[in-house]
């Protein structure tokens, strides 16, 4: 029996018969490849997915092949009769995405290949906190992230080293690197300033052209929530329809996917929602902002690691197993702060699930009541559709994730870039 063959909409509604055809041809069957994922496609189901010609499509399809996009599942029947059937699915070698992560407590590099398998993954120590330096840092309204002395100049050097290693490393699994994004806790312009990242103390940071300057390969920068959620919706092998992926490491961000398709333009700085008209001013210059009732450092208060260079989140969890009476209530307030905010978000965009990433995912189980207990009294809808609120699987990574497959992405919707590099 032969499978269901799923469309993937190219930029128009089908195959044209004009100028630049074989490159619109070649990315309309490029893009139903990859859109396979795990189960490979035939040539004659590309043929009926795309309208094009089965000359057209085995040209284009031997095109692909030579370049080393694609590459050919083992022949296998559909039926007890008939042709073999081979497969195409993406190539595991060729084009490959870096991303790149500012942690609290680390900087991260990924690469992943076109299939969107992470290939590489390291992290390396940030520059140790002082003892005190955390307290002193939540006293004087900055977050733990903005460190005295680390510069934006600093942090962007110390990415640079770990992408040039990262290069390396694909490099000697036959993958090559085409572009890199930074994934930063605040509003980006044009994938290349960060406008706005107070708990970095970064403000108007020309970090894309940065970055292109060191590494030689163009470089991006995307917000660090909205690339988590395309990692997770990855994870979930693109099932996901309608979610919200809530991420607190530094900011709290939230990433948007309604319908199958993550949404763009959406600013996503749910720390920065109010949650009280009366509460203490934020970073940011407001007052009353979620940030200051479910920030980690805001849950963390005064309480400072033993060890330095611990993660905010890592450091919350060992003071609750630990049973400290103070977290556990803060926890409680920033579970219910979150559910305020979250509930707002739901009662203006219907979704069916939450995912709490980042350093919440280690945090969900002492969280996730506190929230449904908010959603269910505040969603109009919940009483006929609730949502469900869990850990995000990605966790932490996700955002270092997320922002490599940004950049491989670039040759998933076109490839005919990477085809130009090609000698002919």
């Amino acid at each position: 029996m032969t499978r269901p063959v799923h469309r993937v909409a190219p930029s128009s509604d089908g195959p044209i018969r004009q100028d630049g055809l074989r490159a619109h041809n070649l990315v309309l069957t490029f893009r139903q490849i990859a859109a396979a994922r795990d189960t490979p496609i035939s040539r004659s189901e590309l043929a009926v997915a795309t309208g094009l010609t089965r000359p057209t499509i085995t040209r284009i399809v031997d095109e692909l092949l030579a370049a080393e996009l694609i590459v050919e599942a083992g022949p296998s029947r559909s039926g007890s009769s008939g042709r073999p059937r081979v497969g195409l699915s993406l190539a595991r070698t060729g084009p490959a995405g870096l991303g790149l992560d500012i942690r609290a407590d680390t900087l991260s590099a990924c690469v992943v290949d076109l299939t969107g398998t992470v290939r590489h993954l390291e992290f390396t120590r940030r520059a140790a906190t002082r003892e005190g330096e955390t307290q002193q840092a939540a006293g004087a309204g900055r977050e733990a992230g903005a460190r005295p002395g680390e510069g934006p100049q600093a942090v962007l050097a110390g990415l640079a080293e770990m992408a040039h290693r990262a290069i390396r490393a694909a490099a000697a699994e036959n993958l090559t690197v085409v572009g890199a994004t930074l994934a930063v806790p605040g509003p980006v312009q044009d994938e290349a300033v960060v406008r706005l990242a107070p708990t970095l103390g970064w403000r108007n940071v020309a970090a894309g052209a940065a970055l292109t300057d060191a590494l030689g390969l163009p470089a991006y920068v995307g917000n660090d929530a909205r690339l988590a959620a395309l990692a997770e919706w990855y994870a979930a092998g693109q099932e996901l329809r309608d979610f919200i992926c809530v991420s607190g490491e530094f900011d709290i961000g939230a990433g948007l996917v309604l319908d199958g398709r993550q949404l763009d333009g959406w600013a996503g700085e749910l720390g920065h929602l109010m949650v009280r008209s009366d509460g203490p001013p934020c970073v940011c210059g407001a007052t009353g902002c979620l940030q200051g009732y479910a920030g980690l450092a805001a849950i963390l208060g005064g309480a400072v690691p033993r060890e330095t260079g611990v993660s905010p989140a890592v450091a919350v969890d060992a003071l609750v197993s630990a049973g400290d009476p103070r977290i556990l209530k803060a926890l409680d307030e920033a579970a219910t702060a979150l559910g305020v905010a979250i509930a707002g978000l739901v009662n203006l965009v219907r979704v069916d699930t939450v995912l709490l990433g980042g350093g919440y995912s280690l945090l969900a189980s002492w969280l996730i009541d506190g929230i449904d207990r908010e959603l269910r009294g505040r969603v109009l809808s919940t009483a006929w559709s609730p949502v469900e609120v869990r850990p995000a699987p990605l966790g932490p990574d996700a955002a270092v994730i997320g922002a490599a497959l940004s950049s491989v992405d670039r040759v998933r919707h076109d490839p005919n870039g990477w085809l130009a590099r090609i000698p002919r």
